[in-house]
């Protein structure tokens, strides 16, 4: 695919009233992956500039003195530590890992009985990380979609904006703005519930069978363990892509030539085996499946993408509070899409989408903004 099939460089200039409202069309200057690429470009180099935060790495304090004993204390009566004693420092030499002691406080005065771990966070990704602990046990859901965002480092970010800068385009020509946005933060919320399953049934197997049991596929990390990344969603659209184009030739690590295809079902093998062996990233891998599993289904039934921003109502212009009455959503006569479509994606599933005529694409493109 050359740089100018892609829709960086192919967008024509918005118009006004274009998207319902005038004040949307110099947003739409931009495609939603550009946008998404920017953001994640954007918090990857902020957030360091931001004060740190310590955040907590376990659900309870950890009890220095014996079970019956924990059990037996008010709570209320806990004091910690007002600061953090640092424990391990990253490699620039700044706070990483720390602890607080919980005092007792009698009136023969205070006694330890308990620490907390803490680990040091930029503002954004403390605020906005997914874990079972806080994403699920605390009940903290803007995070489904905040870790999408977050990036560990540079090359963390690197593959991932590759990913999106190669294979976005593709999918969200074929699904429209609107719908791509929903895709791709969806695939990232599949992502997400498929660490937080395997690592709530994980946790459920050690407190009913002990540590020593092991099950394949599960995760028995703690519950506090931070998930960032934009990987699930690109493993989503990755399998759009792959669904879309299957035949189109791609360079795997720019060297190796393969079919988009064969790439796709590759990677998420790959990340399986990884999860299946406890590899040493097996929580991302449960999130690259769970990313891959939701852009399978949604790439191949994207009816579905519709509502995802309805709750948003007269406040987003393609709502279902502006569409007409009896409009049915989709491709085919009735939604009035060309009847010449159908021919169009079987065109781009066997060729690629750059074998397309400058007719077909801008006929594709009308389609698409239609939903």
């Amino acid at each position: 695919m050359g740089i100018y099939d892609r829709d960086y460089i192919r967008r024509p200039p918005p118009q006004r009233g274009a998207y319902g409202r005038g004040g949307l069309s110099a947003i739409r200057m931009w495609s939603v992956n550009t946008w998404l690429i920017a953001i994640c470009v954007g918090v990857f180099v902020v957030d360091p500039m931001l004060p740190p935060q310590w955040v907590a790495m376990s659900p309870e304090p950890e009890p220095m003195i014996s079970a019956e004993n924990w059990a037996a204390i008010d709570q209320s009566l806990l004091v910690p530590d007002e600061q953090v004693t640092v424990t391990v420092k990253d490699q620039f030499g700044k706070p990483f890992l720390g602890f607080k002691i919980l005092y007792l406080e009698t009136s023969q005065g205070r006694t330890p009985v308990a620490r907390q771990t803490f680990q040091s966070m930029p503002l954004l990704q403390a605020f906005l990380h997914f874990s079972t602990q806080r994403g699920f046990f605390g009940v903290e859901f803007w995070r489904l979609i905040g870790f999408q965002f977050l990036h560990a480092g540079f090359m963390h970010l690197l593959f991932n904006m590759i990913g999106l800068y190669f294979f976005g385009p593709m999918v969200e020509r074929y699904l429209g703005g609107k719908r791509y946005l929903a895709f791709y933060l969806l695939c990232g919320i599949f992502g997400a519930l498929m660490y937080c399953l395997l690592n709530v049934a994980g946790w459920i197997t050690t407190m009913w069978a002990g540590s020593n049991v092991q099950v394949p596929g599960l995760l028995f990390n703690s519950p506090s363990t931070p998930l960032i990344g934009a990987s699930a969603g690109v493993f989503g659209v990755i399998m759009a892509g792959a669904f879309l184009a299957p035949n189109t030739k791609i360079l795997f690590m720019f060297v190796l030539p393969m079919r988009l295809a064969t790439f796709a079902y590759a990677v998420v093998a790959l990340a399986l085996i990884s999860l299946l062996t406890s590899g040493p990233n097996a929580g991302g891998e449960a999130g690259h499946l769970g990313g891959a599993i939701a852009g399978f289904y949604f790439i191949r039934h994207p009816k579905h993408l519709h509502g995802f921003f309805d709750f948003l109502g007269r406040i987003d212009p393609t709502s279902h509070h502006y569409r007409g009455k009896g409009r049915r959503l989709g491709v085919g006569a009735a939604s009035g899409v060309p009847s010449n479509i159908d021919r169009i994606l079987d065109k781009i599933s066997e060729r690629g989408l750059h074998s397309l005529t400058d007719k077909e694409k801008r006929i594709l493109r009308d389609a698409s903004k239609r939903d």
